[in-house]
């Protein structure tokens, strides 16, 4: 049997939506707009498939550096090292000042 590797495994409870929160979120996510340097944090949104970052950026917080195509550019420290993470607004919360 083949091994399993794509982007989504070990997510059934990581992605899991409560009751009431179930299928797409407001438009108004999807509109975000954010400013360079700006912190936010990832929380990945399993009813949109597109634009999702990786598993393991998910509740990390991380620095918005630029813009590409529909999506933003993050910088997200993984360890000792800075990780640039592409995500659509969709994914993304503005951290509270």
């Amino acid at each position: 049997m083949a091994h399993h590797n794509g982007q989504r495994k070990k997510t059934r409870y990581k992605f899991k939506k409560d009751l009431r929160q179930r299928g797409l979120g407001p438009v108004t996510r999807l509109i975000q707009e954010f400013e360079n340097g700006q912190k936010v944090h990832i929380v990945i949104d399993p009813s949109v498939q597109t634009g999702m970052p990786h598993r393991r950026f998910h509740g990390r917080t991380g620095t918005v550096t630029g813009r590409q195509g529909r999506a933003w550019v993050l910088e997200v420290k993984d360890g000792n090292s800075l990780k640039t993470v592409i995500s659509r607004p969709q994914h993304l919360r503005p951290q509270k000042q």
